[in-house]
């Protein structure tokens, strides 16, 4: 896991590479690697690459990046994990080529030499990284199907940025600071600024599960060679005829060879572990594949204490249950105010979320781990969501509602009657004809933060508003999440969730703030050899409860306890921190609005201090 970054000055009239701002863009990522950094210029200081190293396969100087090839002609800057890159090496190794290291880096340049583009398809892993072919004069970029890792990059016409972090990119001096009315109007309507959007307009994401090539011609569109969507809709065709015992061990074995890939490493590898099925399932599968003296965090809360949230209690229980070597980290307010600033720093993007992510990785740092597993990913896998419900009921009745009021004309006169009346009416109600009648409008009316029509003055400008909204056009955004994708109501939740929430919340929230504090997350529920190979259980007309199926993998399956435990989430107690931060005078300090939901106050918290360092939302 680490931090890479490069500039190519691909077009004739652009002078050498800014040599300054290469180490400048690279250097503000020193947390994503404190075991290194290194730099590469080409001979005619047309390219440079940057890297900083978190040591986690080969930690010889061996591994060290930017890595060149053998004969000089391949150059690769590499952020990730490849899991399957003894298979790859085995492999190559039988075609003649021979490694000077033991780590996945090297697989890629030789794995490239190859194949060239279409080796990303080899690939099993978490990854992002920029490989310069200097017999071609190209820049090839690739980016993992998931997304989890990140990967931004800016072109101006004559040369061409990336980096694994927008801050690190705009730290570099070369980007501008304009903001994109679409990625922070983004930022409002979802909770997290859409991919491939920015909250600056001259900075775009490559999209998850795509490669971008850059020549002296210029820049390439991203291309895509892997999609969440297509392939839940491929396991639509697949009729899985088997038994519920079948279907357990089939999906047992699927789980177990993600947990085996995950834990490939030449450090300790430890557990986040809530009193969720999801963590204790993969935790009771690291002990069946052979791992001992697991460590494993919960972070516990006073304001929490003998209430539902509290998981602290369940999950030492878990601990004891699979032997693990268990911490509680406590988390009051004051630590939550000090680390403020610091968390609003290594938030890339602005973010509703990810502070219990911040907490929990900072807890796993101070007991010296690289590298820890986490259970995200399990609930847009396995349907633990209750949007795999409420999106296909909204669909159902809202579509036919739509039709029968003609588009929603007669809907929209009672809600314009019931204004004047003065009845009070949540905007989602307001909103339910309008977007209720299909999977990406309902999705939109679920997962969103505010509807495009709540936005108003208070957050931007009204020509910033108009801009962002039609660049951004939400809904259409979100629909296009299924274009060539499944046709089933489950697939469509998953395939949406995992466009949106999945990758643009969770992953990129586990990627700063694990980065932050040097420590890379680990994802088995998220991986597209798995999802392969059991999308065609879980889209079966009666396939068995997901979360059942995961219970039950560990030898030991998971206690009932557990199991039929509430579902809670990954929960910290914010909104209590906040009215207690609003008795003083600090920026918290408008959080104590009765009535406004935690998370609409939050976003409003962090999109003004993030705006005011490095961007001011009304520049034009």
């Amino acid at each position: 896991m680490c931090g890479v970054n490069g500039i190519y000055a691909y077009a004739a009239s652009a002078g050498p590479i800014d040599r300054e701002a290469l180490v400048r863009t690279r250097d503000h990522m020193a947390e994503r690697g404190p075991d290194g950094a290194g730099e590469w210029i080409s001979g005619d200081e047309r390219v440079g690459l940057g890297h900083r190293r978190l040591s986690i396969i080969d930690l010889s100087p061996a591994g060290a990046q930017p890595m060149p090839s053998a004969d000089g002609r391949l150059v690769v800057t590499f952020n990730g994990e490849i899991y399957n890159h003894l298979e790859l090496r085995d492999r190559l190794e039988k075609k003649g080529r021979r490694f000077v290291s033991r780590s996945d880096t090297e697989v890629l340049l030789h794995l490239y030499a190859e194949m060239g583009e279409a080796m990303v398809r080899e690939l099993r892993g978490m990854f992002a990284f920029a490989l310069w072919d200097s017999e071609r004069g190209v820049l090839l970029l690739a980016r993992d199907p998931y997304g989890i890792k990140p990967l931004y990059y800016a072109d101006d016409g004559k040369v061409f940025q990336f980096a694994s972090s927008v801050k690190a990119l705009i730290a570099g001096g070369l980007t501008s600071r304009i903001p994109d009315p679409a990625g922070v109007i983004g930022f409002y309507v979802f909770g997290s600024v859409p991919e491939p959007f920015t909250v600056y307009r001259a900075i775009s994401a490559v999209p998850a599960g795509t490669t971008i090539i850059v020549g002296r011609d210029g820049v390439k569109e991203p291309r895509r060679y892997a999609s969440i969507a297509r392939i839940l809709r491929d396991a639509e065709d697949e009729a899985l005829k088997a038994s519920d015992e079948e279907c357990d061990e089939w999906f047992r074995e699927a789980l177990r060879d993600s947990v085996r890939h995950h834990l490939v490493a030449d450090v300790p590898v430890g557990a986040f572990l809530s009193a969720g099925v999801d963590s204790g399932a993969l935790l009771g599968l690291m002990r069946d594949l052979g791992q001992t003296q697991i460590k494993t965090i919960t972070l516990e809360f006073d304001e929490f204490v003998g209430g539902a949230s509290d998981e602290a209690p369940a999950a030492e229980r878990l601990a004891r249950r699979y032997g693990a070597d268990h911490t509680k980290r406590r988390i009051g307010a004051a630590e939550f105010k000090r680390d403020l600033p610091q968390i609003i720093a290594a938030m890339d993007q602005p973010s509703v979320d990810g502070i219990n992510c911040w907490f929990v990785a900072k807890a796993a740092h101070e007991l010296g781990l690289k590298v820890a597993v986490s259970g995200v990913g399990g609930d847009e896998l396995l349907g633990g969501y209750s949007t795999f419900h409420r999106v296909p009921h909204c669909v159902k009745w809202f579509g036919l509602a739509a039709r029968i009021a003609g588009k929603g004309t007669a809907f929209a006169r009672l809600v314009e009657t019931a204004r004047r009346s003065g009845v009070r009416l949540h905007p989602k109600a307001i909103g339910l004809l309008a977007y209720g009648g299909s999977a990406a409008g309902a999705y939109l009316l679920s997962r969103g933060l505010f509807l495009p029509t709540e936005l108003d003055s208070e957050i931007a400008d009204v020509d910033f508003l108009r801009e962002g909204l039609v660049r951004l056009d939400p809904l259409a955004h979100v629909a296009a999440a299924l274009e060539d994708g499944p046709t089933s109501s489950f697939g469509e939740v998953a395939a949406l969730e995992s466009s949106f929430y999945l990758r643009n919340q969770l992953l990129r929230d586990a990627d700063w703030a694990g980065m932050a504090h040097s420590l890379e997350i680990r994802t088995p529920l998220v991986d597209c050899r798995l999802l392969r190979r059991v999308a065609p259980l879980l889209g079966r007309r009666h396939r068995p409860n997901g979360k059942s199926l995961l219970a039950n993998a560990p030898s030991r399956a998971l206690p009932e306890e557990i199991v039929n435990r509430p579902k809670t989430g990954f929960g910290i107690p914010v909104h209590a921190w906040m009215r207690e931060a609003s008795a003083g005078n600090d920026p918290l300090k408008f959080a104590a609005k009765s009535g406004v939901p935690w998370s609409r106050v939050w976003a409003r918290c962090v999109s003004s201090m993030h705006a005011s360092t490095p961007i001011e939302l009304t520049e034009r």
